[in-house]
């Protein structure tokens, strides 16, 4: 009896020693996950508790002294920019490289290596784009024209290799041993990689729905709802300037023809719509303690780990604190001892589409000007876990790559869309934040900004001396009025971009006379800048907030700056609801009682703020949802892509024409007017709150909103944060909707001694086993900030742990 037990119990051991050795999916063997030495328990510790006091870094040529403070942000102070970037490599790897890689990954189209073949439609959508490509031919730019750039480069490599060649795999950040891979050396070109992934988040377009909605609807109604500008413009350079250059001369070519076809292909992502960036400027004149004032807060995507990693660098020249990006050099939004510069998304137009006739089917020459071209081929293979490689070829034109043919996103066999983008162009952005980093004045910081190409972006800026700015800069193409709207005919040279807008001529403007400059993704100018600029993706509300109390408010100061970039008023609703509520009570609808009657009281007492408590805001919402979608839900085709009219156009339609024939359908016998979609959508709303009124006890504005900040894999949900309690919303200057919002708020006073402070939704650790993962999200929810000066290396409060580097 005896062996059989033994015999049973060895076949159980065995069993599961197999079992713990086997790979499934891209779930690691369980035996090196559990392994008490090397699995996911050795990533249960904060980065205080193994602080090293000295570590050996090559190539350095004189010491490197590291000072973290008391939330694990790292102040770096080196005798030289080459030492300074090759430690802000080693560091940045040491609390963020999953991200870094993870980041660069997606942006390469190699997803699909680590997660399987789940991701091989996104690794080619990101291939077919031209990312890599871009990426390639940036770093070949540097290496032909910039020897510094490229030295800096590869210090910061060798700072993150030099980290990567000293990590144990006890010490592997958790997500590679839960996927079951390694980390990769970095390079010079996986920065540069990462800078055209954050201008891929940036940029958008609509050409191809723009094209399917003037053939559903024509051009008449496309000018009507679809207007360059709206009918209250207040743009990012304000309206009074007066353009001191001579523009170039472009004119629309006679007879031209854009191709008139349904478009039945899948659509590019686009950015959130309502959700983008804030930043101002106040001059001396308008704070009360008579020095500029500068704030931003980039809106984002709101992940963990978080997209920024707050550092400082100081060398004996300068010394600079701010926001960076894991991955490239220097800090992106920040300030030194004399400047301070923010960004926000400037939502130009900078991706055009065009239709593209091959000679045959091996689609090696194509038709321009009616000649037959060669085109080239970029042979794609794209590694999949635990399958064969799928190789893809993209074929490239002098335009672009063909992004749509019969092999990807498209229902039909004769479609060939080429992207022309740029940024495919030569570019050196990484110089920009180079240079802005060391900036001295206004001249500095022009300097500085004509390396940058894209994604379009406001530039703000205050200086010490006083000075404030704003531009709005991007290689922008010079295009003749409506080039780019809609699909392009790629035969025909008529429809090419002809030239590009000098630099000099880009929207800009210095100490205006108003007293401060600001941006919010509006407009960047009024219809008197010379220059063509459509797109349908800029914002109407938050800017018209912002410049109503920045024109208002005098004695300024850095706590009004604060609660400004958290104030949670929701000025769309102000406009839009008192319309909504007169045209519900137009059709006999005085005598309502119970629900509605107490949802349409609480409505009509709203205060137009959106705090986490209130209710309102779940009303409203619930309810604009609803009837947006009843009137515009008639132009929305399952398998063909289309746009539809923005909030602030609908609203001047219900307002100012409610009897129009947009708001009828023609597939029912009735003639439907505004006040018809009103009421029904308003019987939908209140049906919708009962039942959550019924389910969950409660219709509270956080609740509904639920504000998550996930892990860069969706499904590691543990990894994640998830009922955020707080405000603000798309649209709003506290602009955090339920997955985007203030990816980093800063303020700083540019006085005698600056006066800072930060905050972003996460924590410097990419290790979710960190107390400093996601220390800061309950500040930042709160619309609290920490301190953030600018601190020297004798510097002794508040410091953690001390790390020295040397050789």
């Amino acid at each position: 009896m005896r062996y059989l037990a033994f015999f049973f119990v060895l076949i159980i051991t065995l069993t599961l020693g197999v079992l713990l050795s086997l790979q499934i999916g891209s779930v690691p063997p369980l035996g090196l996950l559990l392994d008490p030495n090397h699995g996911f328990w050795q990533n249960s510790y904060s980065e205080d508790d193994i602080a090293e006091e000295e570590i050996n870094l090559n190539n350095l040529k004189t010491p490197v002294k590291v000072i973290y403070d008391e939330y694990l942000i790292p102040h770096i102070f080196a005798e030289n920019e080459e030492d300074l970037y090759r430690v802000q490599g080693f560091v940045t790897a040491k609390h963020r490289l999953w991200q870094m890689e993870f980041q660069t990954m997606a942006a390469a189209g190699r997803i699909a290596e680590i997660v399987g073949p789940v991701a091989i439609d996104l690794d080619r959508m990101t291939r077919r784009k031209g990312l890599g490509n871009s990426a390639e031919q940036a770093l070949i730019y540097i290496q032909n024209t910039d020897p510094q750039t490229l030295k800096l480069l590869e210090a910061y490599a060798d700072g993150v290799n030099q980290y990567i060649d000293g990590l144990s795999i006890a010490r592997m950040p958790l997500e590679y041993k839960i996927l079951a891979y390694r980390p990769e050396y970095w390079s010079p070109y996986k920065s540069l990689l990462l800078l055209k992934y954050m201008a891929d988040m940036l940029v958008g377009d609509e050409d191809l729905e723009f094209t399917n909605m003037r053939t559903l609807i024509g051009d008449s109604l496309m000018d009507k709802l679809f207007p360059m500008f709206p009918e209250e413009n207040d743009p990012v350079i304000e309206e009074e300037r007066v353009w001191d250059f001579e523009p170039l001369k472009i004119e629309k070519p006679e007879g031209i023809n854009y191709p008139d076809e349904e478009i039945k292909v899948k659509p590019l992502p686009q950015p959130e719509p309502g959700v983008g960036s804030n930043n101002w400027a106040v001059a001396p004149s308008k704070t009360k303690n008579g020095f500029a004032i500068l704030a931003n807060d980039p809106h984002l995507s709101l992940n963990l780990p978080s997209l920024w990693f707050a550092m400082q660098l100081s060398t004996p020249t300068h010394s600079v604190k701010g926001a960076t990006l894991p991955g490239a050099l220097g800090i992106i939004s920040g300030f030194n001892e004399n400047i301070a510069w923010g960004v926000t998304n400037a939502t130009r137009d900078a991706r055009d589409w065009y239709s593209i006739q091959f000679k045959n089917e091996d689609r090696s020459e194509y038709l321009y000007n009616d000649r037959w071209i060669q085109s080239t081929f970029r042979i794609e293979e794209i590694k999949v876990k635990g399958k064969p490689s799928f190789i893809d070829t993209v074929v490239y034109t002098h335009h672009g790559p063909v992004v749509y043919d019969r092999t990807f996103r498209s229902y039909r066999h004769d479609v060939n869309f080429a992207l022309k983008w740029t940024a495919h162009l030569e570019s050196n952005e990484q110089k920009t934040f180079l240079l802005l980093n060391k900036a001295k004045n206004h001249g500095d910081y022009i300097d500085a900004l004509n390396y940058f190409t894209s994604p379009a972006q406001n530039f703000v800026f205050a200086s010490k001396s006083g000075d404030i700015a704003m531009k709005v800069q991007g290689r922008f193409p010079l295009k003749w009025e409506g080039q780019g709207k809609y699909l392009m005919d790629g035969n025909n040279p008529a429809f090419e971009w002809q030239d590009y807008i000098p630099n000099e001529h880009n929207p800009s403007t210095l100490n205006p006379a108003r007293g401060f400059v600001s941006s919010a993704n509006q407009h960047s100018t009024s219809p008197s800048y010379p220059y063509y600029m459509f797109d349908n993706s800029f914002e109407h509300y938050r800017n018209r907030r912002l410049n109503s109390i920045l024109r208002e408010k005098e004695g300024i100061t850095v706590e009004d700056m604060k609660r400004l970039q958290f104030d949670q008023y929701h000025l769309h609703a102000s406009e839009a609801l008192p319309v909504m509520i007169n045209l519900l009570l137009k059709d006999s609808l005085e005598n309502l009682s119970g629900p509605s009657e107490k949802y349409l009281n609480q409505l009509i007492d709203w205060n137009f703020n959106t705090f986490p408590n209130q209710e309102e805001p779940t009303l409203f919402q619930t309810w604009w949802k609803l009837l947006y979608k009843s009137i515009w839900s008639k132009w929305e085709k399952d398998d063909m892509p289309t746009v539809l009219p923005n909030k602030y156009q609908t609203v001047q339609l219900l307002r100012n024409e409610p009897e129009s024939s947009l708001f009828d359908k023609p597939e029912t016998e009735k003639i439907e007017v505004a006040s018809d979609w009103v009421e029904k959508s308003f019987e939908e709303m209140v049906s919708e709150i009962q039942k959550m009124e019924s389910e969950k006890g409660s219709y509270e504005w956080a609740d509904f909103k639920n504000t998550r900040i996930l892990h860069l894999v969706p499904n590691f949900e543990s990894f994640s944060r998830k009922n955020i309690y707080t405000g603000g919303y798309s649209g709003i200057l506290n602009a955090t909707s339920e997955r985007h919002g203030a990816s980093w708020r800063m303020v700083v006073e540019m006085g005698e001694q600056i006066t800072a402070f930060g905050i972003y939704p996460g924590g410097q650790s990419g290790n979710p086993g960190s107390k400093f993962y996601d220390n800061f999200i309950k500040i930042w929810a709160n619309g609290d900030y920490i301190g953030f000066n600018l601190r020297k290396s004798v510097d002794k409060d508040g410091v953690l742990f001390t790390t020295q580097f040397s050789n």
